[in-house]
């Protein structure tokens, strides 16, 4: 399904559903609540850190709520139903995302966090997220390493100078 039908597709949305139509109508512009063309996106990996042989999420298999998120921000937070709940049913993984006011952007955000999971879920320690983690593990800890070698010459320098003004 192209940019187009899935504009039609939300136009004739916000007929059935007025209520919502505002909803539709910002949908329609982003083109990518739909369930074929936000598959064709996270097929390709758009938004993950350069991981194209991520599971791909099928939106049959999930289940998705808007709830009232928690945590400071008043009335804007207490009243809001835009924390996104999404539930993966096959393996029963739960992600909750309200890291901003939009709606839109948590439903984004909360796919690319489950497509990361389920990932995890179905591979393992051989899953792409799990390898970057741990090379990033391994280069902090060579930082860590090296610094702590640059620390202990510096020391060794220093107590050299000191014996020799002594």
């Amino acid at each position: 399904m192209n940019g187009k039908e899935c504009v039609l597709v939300a136009h004739v949305m916000s007929r059935l559903f007025p209520f919502v139509s505002n909803a539709y109508k910002r949908l329609a512009s982003e083109v990518s609540w739909n369930k074929s063309c936000f598959l064709a996106r996270t097929a390709r990996g758009v938004g993950l850190s350069g991981q194209n042989d991520l599971v791909v999420l099928e939106e049959e298999h999930l289940n998705e709520q808007f709830v009232r998120g928690s945590g400071p921000g008043g009335q804007a937070t207490n009243k809001t139903s835009n924390c996104v709940v999404l539930k993966h049913l096959p393996t029963g993984i739960v992600v909750k995302c309200h890291q901003t006011r939009s709606v839109d952007i948590n439903r984004k955000r909360a796919r690319e966090v489950m497509q990361q999971k389920v990932d995890v879920f179905y591979k393992g320690k051989d899953s792409a997220i799990l390898l970057e983690k741990k090379d990033a593990q391994a280069k902090k800890q060579d930082k860590r390493r090296k610094a702590n070698h640059n620390l202990d010459r510096k020391r060794i320098f220093r107590e050299g100078l000191q014996a020799k003004d002594e």
